[in-house]
């Protein structure tokens, strides 16, 4: 293949993980599909296309979609131990923000509403929403009629915005409300805690990787009482995460979160969805497989200073 045609696919390569990102909801199963989709390009008769960047969009797509289907991410996703792969901001994975319902579509929330969606679904409803390809295009790429098309629209919007809850909240704020529930979690304040949460907060963790599903907390009391016993230092988190690790505010997936970062390897996140000035969810992520794109994001930034040096 030569030059012009590698040249070509690399200047698109950003666009098309930021769509199979939100496919996927999986940094590294989204840079698999691309890379799929380059050796599919390499291979194709390329006098052929006559536009690139439409069929290569309809080859990731579907092969996302294949992903989606098969039988080992039904049984992944199924058993309930999914998240989504969190990015820290300024990731080019993160794709277009210029729009609320770009910035929207990545947001941890709404990737997880998604697998509620058929993979058809979630398809047209990324297209739309994240890329603004019209009813025509979406066909096109999904062999499918516009009407259909349509029609998948209409019912993938309606399921997401019944899962969904609040409104973006100013940053200055975000971090203000962050800040001061780590500050009560790390001293014990287990009645401000309580109070930060709204009434119906939930709270979930990955188990660091180590456990089959996903843990849950459904009362303000229990996410609390967890909040206070995740933030409080102890020798086996401190091995677990390589030492006395800092702890970072960060944006990931436009939200606020903490990180807990040593050596510059991100050891973990807690992200948080804020609702009328009050946390409605939290997301502890700290499955080593979840945070390898992150950790890259990571040592290419410049954090400001930490909350704390060493926790």
């Amino acid at each position: 293949m030569d030059d012009t045609a590698t040249d070509r696919f690399e200047a698109g390569r950003d666009r098309l993980a930021a769509l199979a990102y939100r496919l996927l909801g999986s940094a590294a199963e989204a840079e698999d599909a691309v890379q799929d989709a380059f050796v599919h390009w390499q291979s194709a008769d390329r006098s052929q296309i006559r536009v690139p960047e439409a069929w290569l969009t309809k080859v990731v797509t579907n092969l996302c979609l294949d992903r989606l289907r098969s039988a080992r991410a039904r049984r992944e996703r199924s058993v309930g131990a999914w998240l989504p792969e969190p990015l820290l901001d300024g990731d080019p994975m993160l794709g277009p923000a210029d729009t609320a319902e770009q910035r929207e579509s990545v947001s941890l929330a709404v990737l997880t509403l998604l697998e509620r969606l058929s993979p058809v679904e979630r398809a047209v409803y990324v297209l739309r929403e994240a890329f603004a390809y019209g009813h025509a295009e979406i066909a096109r790429i999904l062999d499918v009629t516009e009407s259909a098309s349509q029609q998948h629209l209409h019912r993938a919007r309606h399921r997401v915005t019944a899962g969904r809850r609040g409104g973006r909240v100013d940053p200055a704020s975000a971090r203000r409300i962050v800040e001061e529930f780590f500050t009560a979690a790390s001293s014990g304040d287990t009645g401000r805690l309580v109070a930060m949460l709204t009434d119906d907060a939930t709270a979930v963790s990955d188990g660091a990787g180590l456990t089959a599903a996903l843990l849950r907390y459904d009362t303000p009391e229990r996410i609390a009482a967890i909040a206070r016993a995740g933030f409080t230092p102890t020798p086996a988190k401190r091995r677990f995460a390589g030492g006395r690790p800092a702890v970072h505010y960060a944006l990931v997936n436009d939200a606020p979160a903490i990180l807990f970062v040593s050596g510059g390897e991100v050891a973990g996140a807690v992200t948080f969805d804020l609702v009328a000035g009050r946390i409605a969810m939290v997301r502890g992520i700290a499955a080593p497989t979840r945070l390898t794109r992150l950790t890259r994001a990571w040592r290419r930034c410049r954090p400001g200073a930490p909350l704390i040096a060493a926790w």
